[in-house]
């Protein structure tokens, strides 16, 4: 059974191929844009510079856990 090695052109043919996939997968990566129409409360990301897609920014949440547990704790007297 013969392996035969990759030529140059095959190898030029693999390397273009992964350039551009790289190049592809960096411009499809959502990038964070200010929107002054929407003000600050919004949060918009465009993709590929084509597709902007805007959400209304997520407000800081408390974990359940210490309010839960402030709660739970009667002030001590004393």
């Amino acid at each position: 059974m013969m392996i035969s090695k990759p030529s140059l052109k095959a190898l030029a043919i693999a390397f273009a191929l992964a350039g551009v996939a790289g190049a592809a997968l960096l411009l499809a990566r959502p990038q964070p844009v200010e929107s002054a129409v929407l003000g600050a409360d919004w949060e918009c990301t465009q993709t590929a510079f084509v597709l902007t897609s805007c959400a209304p920014r997520v407000q800081q949440a408390i974990p359940a856990v210490e309010t839960s547990r402030k709660d739970a704790i009667p002030p001590t007297r004393g």
